[in-house]
């Protein structure tokens, strides 16, 4: 029960990668305030966290808006009577050519990715600083933003800037004993990346990853436990990739 008594905010927590850090985070004995805009698959993730014993309160609210994503930050830190870990899952993806993007589909993805991101960050900043006992937040960053891929140009962006942005933070809220984090996933086997990955794309990922297959989002929710756990209270400004080896590989040829 590596969570036990802890209260936890997850954002994107309907499905994905948000859905496995929200139930293995209650799993390990924290109390959950779960965020999405998704009514159904939220409820959907309540009621698995609550079968297996565990506390959920759902809260729906579109966090590409700030008046909204304040709003639902303060009702989640209500509901819990306060917070001590945050995980920003929330996101959106776009697959698209560079020459063919606008400032509009720069302006959607940066809405949710970075700026949504941004205002939950800062509202649980804000309570953690004032309730004086420290805190962890883990930010769901990505590949993308550590390195150029095609058709990537405003996700890639924005999860680039969230990686800026956990380093920024760390350094400005280490002084409230409070660490930010973040996990860069590499392809995880979410309704996200089904949705974007055509077979040409998966069969392109798995050539470029040593593992040479696609992760799971428990994959994810265990980089995430570990930074919101007591192991890491020493860790702060990382960036942790579960890529399947991807950042690390270059050129891969057989020996022989």
């Amino acid at each position: 029960m590596e969570l036990a008594g802890r209260k936890a905010v997850v954002t994107g927590a309907a499905s994905g990668i948000g859905r496995a850090v929200a139930v293995r985070f209650a799993a390990e004995g924290a109390e959950l305030a779960l965020l999405d805009r998704e009514p159904a698959g939220l409820e959907e993730t309540a009621t698995a966290i609550e079968e297996a014993g565990g506390r959920a309160h759902p809260v729906i609210a579109d966090l590409g808006e700030e008046p909204a994503a304040v709003a639902a930050m303060a009702r989640a830190i209500a509901a819990l009577g306060g917070i001590d870990i945050l995980v920003t899952s929330a996101g959106i993806g776009l697959q698209k050519r560079l020459l063919d993007h606008d400032l509009g589909d720069f302006s959607r993805i940066f809405s949710v990715n970075l700026f949504g991101l941004f205002v939950c960050l800062r509202e649980a900043g804000k309570a953690m600083r004032a309730a004086g006992r420290g805190g962890r937040i883990v930010n769901i960053a990505s590949v993308a933003g550590l390195r150029g891929a095609t058709g990537r140009a405003a996700y890639g962006a924005s999860k680039a800037a969230v990686v800026n942005l956990t380093q920024t933070a760390a350094v400005e809220l280490a002084d409230h004993d409070i660490t930010v984090n973040a996990v860069a996933p590499g392809p995880i086997d979410t309704p996200l990346v089904e949705a974007m990955h055509t077979e040409a794309t998966r069969e392109a990922w798995k050539r470029a990853l040593p593992l040479a297959r696609y992760g799971e989002p428990g994959d994810v929710a265990a980089a995430a436990l570990y930074l919101a756990g007591d192991g890491a209270r020493f860790v702060t400004g990382h960036v942790l990739v579960v890529d399947g080896g991807y950042i690390a590989a270059g050129i891969r040829f057989a020996l022989d």
